[in-house]
C-alpha cells in the first residue's frame, strides 16, 4: 500500500504493517457493490452517507452507467462503455477540453501506457495525486539539487549519525518506517522529532515481530522533540542553523563542511548574512519554541557527521512549503550531508507508486528531454504545452473550459482542495469517469453522465492471454521492484487498469486515426505486460534492460545524480537558499488549523472510526486543542462546537464553517488546533 521501501536484507514474512493489512482486507472484503445493490440504492441516497459508510459498501463488482438525469446507476458492458468513452472524447473542439487524472496506486506499466493514450490523443492535461502531497517536495529539491526525489536509500538510515523527522507521523502515515528508525537507534542514531503533536510511534514504538518487545511502555525512539508551533518549521531550522553557524565561529573548521560548501553549493554568502540578520525574538515568535529547546536539536547537528532529513505533509501542505524544504536542505548542505552514505534528503511519499507514476511521465509539465525519447520511440510530435495540474483542472472545469474528466484509480472530490467549489466543477462536466477498486464519494457527484469502471487490486491475480502478469512500482528511495497478486479477484466483470487504458485506447483511435496510433498494438500490450516495460527502458532514464533486471530479488535502484554529488541545476552546485520566516496575524479568538489523519485511515479511504494512539474511539469529527486555550475560551471537554475558516479564495475573502465538532484536549501549542 504505502511507498516505504521493503529491506534488501533480511526481509520478514511479515513485512506488512497494521494499515498495510487493513488495506489488504477492505480488497478482500467479500462485500460487492453490485448492480442489484445500485438499483436498491440512489445516488442521492447514497451521497447522504458517511466516507466510511460508502467505503465500507464493498467492491465495485460491474461496470456502470449512471444516465443523464438518473437517479440510479445501471450495468453497462465493457464495450459499450469504451465506445461511450471514445464519442465523447473525439466530440470534443480540443483536446485539452479533456483531463486524465492519476491515483499514485497506478503502476508503472499502467502510467506509462495511460501517458502515451494521453499525448497520442493530443493534450498534456495529466493532473495526479502528487499534486496535492509532495509537488512541493519536487519543486524544491529540483530548484536546490536539480533532481525531484530523495537522495537516501534504506541502508543509509543503518549508518546515519543523525535523523531528523520533520512534519510527519510515521505510526499512522509510515509504520515499517519505524522499524528502519529503531534500528539506526540501535545502531547509535540520534533521532530529533519537530511536530506540532507528539505522535505515539516516535515516543513509545512497540517492535510487532518483536513480541518480547509488546509488554511495557516501548521504546522511545524520539531523543529530542520540538513541539514546533503550525508552520513554525522555517523559523525552527534558522535557530538550527544560527546555533551552528556560532559553534562553527567559535571553532572554525569543525561544524561546516568547508570542502563540501566551497566545491559544490552557490548562495553560502547570502544565507550566513541571513542567519546573523535573523534575532532569536524572531525565531522564538515563528517557532513557538524557547532557544534553549531549539538548541537540543542544534547540539545533534553539531555532533553528527551525517545526517537524514525526513518529512512528509506537515512541510508540504503550507503555502511556504517550497522555501520550508528548501531551508531543511540548508541544514544538511552546512553539515556536507548529502551525497554520502548515511545523509541526505528522505521526503517520505504516501501511496505506493505516487513517484513512479512522475517518473513514467504522468506529468502535465513533461521535460523536453522526456517528450523527445517519447517521440523517438513512437515515432509522433507528443504536444509540448503544459496542461492542467489538479487546481487548474479544476477550475477549468468550473469554467467549462474542461468537459471530460478520466480519473484512473484515486477518490478526485475528497482529495482535492475546496470540496464544494470541486463538487461544482464535475457536475460541469458532460462526461465522469472513475476507474476503481471500491465505491467511493466520487462516484456520487458527478458529470451530468458518468461511469464507474472496477478494476483489480493489487491483491488480486492478474491474468491475460499470454499468462500470469505482474506489474512493478517505485518507492520513495527509487527502489523499482514487482508488485503481484495473488488473490482471487473480487468479480469475473474486473480489468486490471493496464487493460482497461489498451482497451480504451484502442477504440479511441479506432474513431480518431492517428498514424503513430495505427502502428502500435493495444491487444498484445494487455496480453503481456512485458512489452510495456520494453518501450519502458527506451524512454525512461535508468530503465534500461527493465525487464530482466525488475526480475532480480528485491528490484533495482535507478540513481541519483545528486547522490554523486552532481547537481543539475542553472548553477551546477546545490543551492542555500535565504527564507523569511512566515507571520500570522491572529485576531485574539482565532486559531491556526491543521487538518490529520486519524490512525484507521489511509488517504481518502476511511478503516474505522478509532484514533486510539489519540484516545479517540468512535468519532472522527473532533479537534484537538491545547487545555490552556479551552479554559480561555470557556470549553469543557466534549464541548460542541462550529469551525469558521477564514481565507482568501478565489472569490477574495471567504469564510466556511464545518459544524458540531467535539473539543479534546491535547498536547498541542497554545493558538494551535488540530481537526
Amino acid at each position: 500500500g504505502c511507498a516505504w521501501p521493503d529491506p534488501a536484507h533480511h526481509r520478514s514474512l511479515n513485512e506488512y504493517c497494521e494499515n498495510g493489512a487493513k488495506a489488504i482486507a477492505e480488497e478482500a472484503t467479500s462485500n460487492l457493490v453490485t448492480p442489484e445493490f445500485f438499483a436498491q440504492h440512489s445516488v442521492s441516497e447514497m451521497a447522504e452517507w458517511s466516507d466510511y459508510k460508502i467505503g465500507k459498501s464493498g467492491r465495485v463488482a460491474h461496470p456502470m452507467l449512471l444516465r443523464a438525469g438518473a437517479e440510479h446507476y445501471e450495468p453497462i458492458s465493457w464495450d459499450d462503455a469504451f465506445s461511450l468513452i471514445a464519442r465523447e472524447l473525439n466530440a470534443l473542439e480540443s483536446p485539452d477540453e479533456a483531463l486524465f487524472y492519476t491515483s499514485g496506486r497506478a503502476s508503472n506499466e499502467a502510467a506509462f501506457l495511460y501517458q502515451l493514450l494521453v499525448r497520442l490523443y493530443g493534450t498534456n492535461n495529466l493532473p495526479d495525486c502528487s499534486n496535492m502531497c509532495h509537488e512541493s517536495s519536487g519543486k524544491a529539491l529540483k530548484e536546490v539539487i536539480g533532481v525531484a526525489k530523495g537522495t537516501v536509500s534504506l541502508e543509509d538510515f543503518e549508518k546515519a549519525d543523525a535523523i531528523f523527522v520533520i512534519g510527519q507521523n510515521p505510526g499512522t502515515n509510515h509504520p515499517r518506517m519505524l522499524t528502519a528508525l529503531e534500528q539506526a537507534k540501535r545502531k547509535g542514531c540520534t533521532i530529533v522529532s519537530i511536530n506540532p503533536l507528539p505522535e505515539t510511534g516516535l515516543m513509545a514504538f512497540k517492535h510487532p515481530q518483536e513480541v518480547w518487545n509488546w509488554l511495557g511502555s516501548g521504546t522511545k525512539l524520539a531523543d529530542v522533540f520540538l513541539q514546533v508551533k503550525i508552520n513554525g518549521d522555517i523559523a525552527v531550522m534558522k535557530g538550527i542553523m544560527k546555533l551552528m553557524l556560532d559553534a562553527e565561529e567559535c571553532s572554525p573548521g569543525t561544524v561546516f563542511d568547508h570542502d563540501f560548501i566551497e566545491q559544490h553549493t552557490a548562495g553560502y554568502e547570502a544565507l550566513i548574512a541571513d542567519l546573523r540578520a535573523t534575532t532569536w525574538a524572531e525565531i522564538e515568535q515563528g517557532s513557538g519554541l524557547k532557544r534553549e529547546e531549539i538548541a537540543k536539536a542544534a547540539d545533534v547537528a553539531i555532533a553528527s557527521e551525517r545526517i537524514i532529513a525526513c518529512w512528509a505533509m506537515g512541510l508540504t501542505q503550507h503555502k511556504n512549503s517550497v522555501v520550508t524544504i528548501q531551508t531543511v536542505m540548508n541544514m544538511l548542505f552546512l553539515r556536507g550531508s548529502i551525497g554520502k552514505e548515511g545523509a541526505g534528503a528522505c521526503p517520505v511519499r504516501g501511496h505506493s507508486n505516487v513517484q513512479g507514476d512522475r517518473t513514467m511521465g504522468i506529468w502535465e509539465a513533461p521535460s523536453v528531454d522526456f517528450l523527445n525519447a517519447l517521440s523517438n520511440e513512437f515515432d509522433f510530435t507528443p504536444p509540448a504545452h503544459h496542461g492542467y495540474d489538479v487546481v487548474h483542472a479544476i477550475k477549468a472545469m468550473h469554467e467549462g473550459k474542461a468537459k471530460v474528466l478520466f480519473a484512473l484509480g484515486g477518490n478526485f472530490l475528497s482529495a482535492t482542495p475546496d470540496t464544494l467549489f470541486t463538487a461544482k466543477a464535475l457536475q460541469n462536466c458532460s462526461l465522469t469517469v472513475q476507474v476503481s477498486t471500491k465505491l467511493n464519494r466520487s462516484h456520487l457527484i458527478t458529470g451530468k453522465t458518468a461511469l464507474i469502471l472496477p478494476c483489480l487490486g493489487r491483491t488480486e491475480r492478474d491474468v491475460q492471454v499470454s499468462g500470469e502478469q505482474f506489474v512493478t512500482v517505485e518507492d520513495s528511495m527509487s527502489m523499482v521492484h514487482i508488485s503481484q497478486g495473488m488473490l482471487k479477484p473480487a468479480s469475473e466483470h474486473l480489468l486490471s487498469e493496464t487493460a482497461i487504458v489498451a482497451r480504451l485506447a484502442k477504440v479511441v483511435f479506432a474513431l480518431r486515426p492517428s498514424e503513430a496510433a495505427s502502428r502500435l498494438d493495444w491487444d498484445g500490450y494487455a496480453a503481456d505486460y512485458d512489452r510495456i516495460r520494453d518501450h519502458i527502458s527506451r524512454v525512461i532514464p535508468g530503465f534500461q534492460d527493465f525487464n530482466k533486471r525488475v526480475r532480480t530479488p528485491g528490484g533495482f535502484y535507478l540513481g541519483n545524480a545528486a547522490r554523486e554529488r552532481v547537481f543539475k541545476t542553472p548553477t551546477g552546485k546545490a543551492n542555500f537558499v535565504v527564507a523569511t520566516i512566515p507571520e500570522f496575524d491572529l485576531n485574539h479568538d482565532q486559531f491556526i488549523l491543521m487538518t490529520v489523519r486519524s490512525h484507521d485511515q489511509f488517504n481518502t479511504t476511511i478503516y474505522g472510526l478509532n484514533d486510539r494512539y489519540r484516545g479517540i474511539y468512535n468519532e472522527r469529527r473532533v479537534v484537538f486543542m491545547n487545555p490552556d486555550d479551552m479554559i480561555d475560551c470557556g470549553f469543557n471537554e466534549r464541548h460542541v462546537v462550529d469551525i469558521t475558516s477564514h481565507f482568501n479564495g478565489v472569490a477574495g475573502k471567504e469564510e466556511r464553517t464545518a459544524y458540531r465538532f467535539l473539543v479534546i484536549p491535547f498536547s498541542i501549542p497554545r493558538r494551535c488546533l488540530a481537526a
